[in-house]
């Protein structure tokens, strides 16, 4: 038991944990074909800064292991697909791609806690029409807004003068709002305490990043463009656009934040 006063040491994520839940991951994220199951092979692993500061110089053997792991696992599955009864149809398991790729980063946005880690994964580096990557993360959270904080943002980001040249209207978890865009830049995200974001979208769906995109108004001619900085993708009016690439917008727009919450853009022309 800890004396009264003892600090208690932070969690501090290892190699096999990371080894574990890509594991875990690629066994949720299987997607079931007609005559196999596909499994992922694209993973994304996203740590604490400081984790990931003392796992860097071994990034490599902890890939080189994880790929033995994926492999021996994919490899046992298929095994115990082949001891199926007679005539019963057997599904092989496998990826899209020929190996696996793993790729390990400092979380940039503050969400994952130290010693634990999230797992972004694909079935392939083309994107699955239908399909919606797997995400694990080894503890359970639930991002926290407080009521002042939304008290805080509505009052610099509602109560502006000057004309408004567009509004975008969406619901989160706040209710039905609407944003008068009366500035020429508008950075648009889940924000935080210590990133300030011009639309502060409260949600529980982290799949949103704390600044997920930027809105850009040429002052000359009056047009919109949007810039996609997240980890999850921005979906314009059904499609999604690459990445840190400014895209023309038309006049009305639907604007899909990974594929979890919308926001309907219309230029005023008041």
């Amino acid at each position: 038991m800890a004396q009264s006063g003892t600090v208690q040491p932070l969690p501090r994520i290892s190699g096999q944990i990371i080894i574990n839940e890509l594991i875990r991951n690629m066994e949720l994220g299987r997607l079931e074909l007609g005559y196999s199951i596909l499994v992922p092979c694209i993973f994304s692993v996203y740590l604490h800064p400081d984790d990931y500061v003392r796992v860097t110089s071994v990034q490599d053997l902890i890939e080189e292991d994880a790929k033995r792991a994926l492999t021996a696992r994919l490899a046992e599955w298929n095994a115990k697909a082949g001891l199926l009864r007679r005539n019963a149809a057997r599904k092989t398991y496998r990826t899209a791609k020929n190996g696996w790729w793993i790729g390990l980063f400092a979380d940039s946005e503050s969400t994952v806690p130290p010693g634990d880690v999230e797992i972004h994964s694909e079935l392939n580096d083309i994107a699955q029409p239908g399909y919606r990557g797997t995400k694990t993360t080894l503890i359970d959270r639930e991002p926290s807004v407080t009521s002042a904080r939304v008290v805080r943002d509505r009052e610099h980001t509602r109560l502006r003068n000057g004309p408004v040249f567009a509004e975008i209207r969406y619901q989160d978890d706040s209710g039905r709002q609407t944003f008068l865009v009366t500035q020429n830049e508008v950075s648009i995200g889940r924000g935080g305490e210590d990133l300030w974001v011009d639309l502060a979208l409260y949600t529980t769906a982290d799949e949103i990043s704390r600044e997920h995109l930027r809105l850009r108004r040429d002052p000359g001619n009056g047009e919109f463009k949007i810039t996609d900085l997240s980890r999850n993708g921005t979906w314009l009016n059904g499609r999604r656009i690459a990445g840190n690439v400014e895209v023309s917008m038309p006049e009305r727009a639907e604007i899909s934040l990974a594929e979890t919450l919308s926001l309907a853009f219309e230029v005023r022309h008041d």
